[in-house]
């Protein structure tokens, strides 16, 4: 399988910048930007996502209830995503990247594992830092008793996934593009 360098995939819990960062790259490299959460829903719906079902189960269930429903047509979005763009600066949304079942998190690996740049957007070196910081921005999500910003922290998958780690705290965007723009390999 050959390498898939003209592509850059931004991963990362909710509020680390990753669109911004998208939009910042594609403008600079004069390369389209695909962001997941524009696309998704197409996505899910090829494969019977059900919206109703969907708002039943949060209603219902809470997050955590609407979470577990999203995770196949999360990473059959990610399939798809990566079957139809290229040459492009590619955003996922935070979940996208992150899976408790293991053949859903192989399926995303097996896809991913062409592109060399992969790149994870975290706050900090330090977790605590890096959800305390995104709590700040983005007022902290939990839902029944569930630390949203905490998860997506500190899961695995982002780490297994990311050929790459950049920190923002005390960059601007532009410096932040900038030191991608140096490690990844165009």
């Amino acid at each position: 399988m050959s390498r898939k360098i003209s592509d850059i995939i931004l991963i990362g819990p909710i509020s680390t910048g990753k669109s911004t960062l998208g939009k910042l790259l594609a403008h600079k490299l004069g390369i389209p930007q695909c962001s997941m959460d524009d696309v998704r829903l197409d996505y899910y719906k090829e494969i019977n996502y059900d919206e109703e079902l969907a708002k039943q189960i949060r209603e219902e269930e809470g997050f955590q209830g609407i979470y577990r429903y999203w995770k196949p047509f999360e990473a059959y979005a990610v399939e798809r995503v990566l079957s139809e763009y290229s040459n492009c600066v590619i955003d996922f949304g935070a979940g996208h990247s992150v899976y408790e079942d293991d053949e859903l998190f192989r399926r995303v690996k097996q896809v991913l594992e062409p592109y060399i740049n992969v790149v994870l957007i975290l706050p900090s070196p330090d977790l605590e830092e890096s959800i305390q910081i995104l709590n700040e921005r983005n007022g902290g999500i939990v839902s029944n008793g569930f630390d949203l910003n905490e998860y997506f922290v500190k899961h695995h998958s982002n780490y297994d996934l990311a050929k790459f780690v950049v920190y923002t705290k005390g960059k601007s965007p532009e410096e932040t593009r900038d030191e991608i723009l140096k490690i990844v390999k165009l």
